[in-house]
């Protein structure tokens, strides 16, 4: 029953934790931003048991998950929003994008470009929220690291595509690897140069990896590698 609790997306935890650790980097650590994880956890478990619970057109198999997270979410989040109200003010910029996956899940197209982009968003916000746990002064610090998070993980929307499923698509295969040069161009202009190596690398693996082909298991494990080598140089950069 693991695959009904957990899911097997390996690529997915990058984007989970990478935004949360930004807006670490842009304030004070604190034990705080471990109960922001754990919420944060709990609730994309609960909606990704939702998303399937809609997809397959509300199957009993995805209640004892539903209930589980839900059960867990409520107490945890009440508890996390009680020692930071001001959490509440971010909750309306996630609402489009939570309203554009569900869209999209009802639809049966979880992989539609636009839906990725609506996830990489919503994902993204974390750093703001992680900003204010971390009681962050520099606005502009935050909003560049999560310009940053949207950059890069829009990056593996086009990247991951032309691994699966435009893997024979030599049009799409193109228009990756330009997003990774016009990305290696806005670190180089945009960011420190602490960061412009985890772009090169990027732009290296949009290049050579589809010519590889890996297995899909190894492309969302490499996945956590390349946040991990951004994280690096973000931490270094700042």
């Amino acid at each position: 029953m693991r695959n009904v609790y957990m899911p097997k997306q390996h690529g997915a935890w990058a984007m989970l934790i990478l935004p949360l650790l930004f807006g670490v980097i842009a304030s004070t650590p604190t034990w705080r931003h471990a109960l922001l994880f754990a919420v944060w956890l709990i609730a994309y478990l609960f909606s990704w048991a939702f998303h399937q619970w809609i997809r397959t057109k509300r199957r009993p198999v995805w209640l004892g998950p539903l209930r589980l997270y839900g059960g867990l979410l409520l107490p945890a989040g009440a508890v996390l929003l009680v020692l930071e109200p001001d959490l509440l003010f971010l909750l309306p910029l996630a609402v489009p994008f939570v309203l554009v996956n569900l869209y999209f899940a009802k639809l049966g197209r979880e992989r539609a470009f636009l839906n990725d982009l609506a996830a990489v968003i919503l994902f993204s916000l974390m750093t703001f929220a992680a900003f204010r746990v971390g009681d962050g002064a520099d606005a502009r610090l935050a909003f560049e690291l999560f310009a940053l998070s949207v950059l890069y993980f829009t990056g593996t929307i086009f990247y991951v595509k032309t691994m699966i499923r435009e893997k024979h698509n030599k049009a799409f295969y193109g228009y990756s690897v330009l997003y990774h040069a016009a990305f290696l161009a806005a670190v180089v202009l945009l960011y420190p140069p602490a960061l412009i190596p985890a772009a090169a690398v990027l732009l290296v693996r949009a290049v050579a990896m589809p010519l590889l082909a890996p297995s899909v298991r190894t492309i969302g494990i490499l996945e956590i590698a390349w946040s991990v080598l951004v994280f690096i140089c973000a931490w270094t950069a700042y």
